[in-house]
């Protein structure tokens, strides 16, 4: 409790401060694009902001690989990525920062019209997307759904088709728990299925599944809840048929270990109840904002957004649109990672913006 009141505290005095030294540039704009994980909660919280502060925000829901591309090429402000950048990507850009924003999970959502609750495990999962299971009466389904009316009804998996972060965490969790499909398929941003339908973007995926009786796909818990699609329960690490809402995906990341950087993995978690397929989300920008003839107003007003997207209204925001918000060791690296940004060295922070 002290340690939330702490965050509240310097959040609120972080960010009256940076408006008061930012105030009277209402030229100033920002875009940024990536991720359609957290678009509902982006286009939420971009327009809160732009109401409150005059200054115009836009997001682009791109995808993950999308938004990391457009960060790379100076076409955005911010980029947004379900998947934190590699050392190797890391390397070959310019110093980066990793801003958590909520967590959120990847469910298995699916369109079978007299099935109100499934059961799945990773096994399954495989033998779905490899084309070994094709149907939704197979004993392999039925014997983890005792007394469910499982139709003769063939099965449609459903991916993304363009690199994807939401790719990335189900195909990394899928890898790590399941060697067949770490054989088979892999795990990466985009990857090779050879069965079903591709469709583009969360969105995309959800539209799919919707109109397509016995399709299954992987896809934000978000889209999953507020566009009433069923999803499975998920066997987790402990054994438990777990379904995915916002508490389950929070127990994830009941972690005091987070490292300063914030890049880290919460899928396959060993606590209990916890919803396995879960991950942060994030914005990344550049630490040194003094590029590609950008101004102090344009760093300072990116500032101020990012401790506003992480600050009380920010999680109000991320809870309306179905999106765990963080727990208080997250929020409170994530401001201290937007305060080490800097413009010709200088923290931005730091610098008083003559009127």
């Amino acid at each position: 409790m002290k340690l939330k009141r702490c965050v509240e505290t310097s959040v609120l005095l972080i960010l009256v401060m940076l408006l008061a030294s930012s105030c009277g540039n209402k030229e100033v704009s920002l875009s940024g694009a990536g991720a359609t994980f957290p678009e509902f909660f982006y286009k939420d919280i971009t327009k809160q902001f732009g109401d409150e502060y005059g200054i115009r925000v836009s997001y682009g829901a791109t995808g993950s690989g999308a938004g990391i591309r457009n960060l790379q090429d100076l076409t955005v402000d911010f980029g947004g990525t379900d998947v934190f950048l590699s050392d190797k990507e890391m390397g070959a850009m310019p110093e980066v920062l990793h801003i958590p924003t909520c967590i959120g999970g990847v469910v298995m959502g699916y369109n079978l019209p007299q099935v109100d609750q499934l059961n799945m495990t990773p096994e399954l999962v495989t033998k779905i997307y490899t084309g070994e299971v094709t149907n939704w009466n197979d004993p392999l389904i039925a014997s983890i759904n005792p007394g469910i009316n499982l139709p003769d009804q063939a099965i449609t998996p459903v991916y993304r088709s363009e690199g994807s972060g939401t790719t990335a965490v189900f195909t990394g969790f899928m890898s790590e728990v399941d060697e067949t499909w770490r054989a088979t398929i892999g795990a990466g941003k985009s990857v090779d299925f050879s069965k079903g339908i591709a469709a583009k973007g969360n969105p995309g995926v959800a539209g799919v599944i919707s109109q397509t009786v016995g399709a299954i796909g992987y896809l934000g818990s978000e889209y999953a809840l507020a566009q009433d699609i069923p999803s499975a329960k998920m066997l987790n690490s402990r054994g438990e048929y777990v379904e995915a809402n916002m508490e389950t995906i929070s127990i994830s990341a009941n972690t005091t270990d987070m490292p300063a950087d914030t890049r880290m993995v919460i899928s396959n978690s060993p606590q209990v109840g916890a919803y396995p397929i879960s991950t942060f989300t994030w914005i990344i920008v550049y630490k040194e904002q003094a590029y590609n003839n950008r101004t102090i107003q344009q760093a300072k007003a990116l500032q101020n957004f990012l401790l506003y997207i992480v600050g009380d209204k920010g999680v109000a925001s991320a809870r309306k649109n179905y999106f765990s918000p963080l727990p208080e060791v997250a929020r409170m690296n994530a401001i201290n990672v937007i305060n080490s940004m800097t413009y010709d060295g200088q923290l931005v922070k730091d610098i008083t913006i003559k009127q």
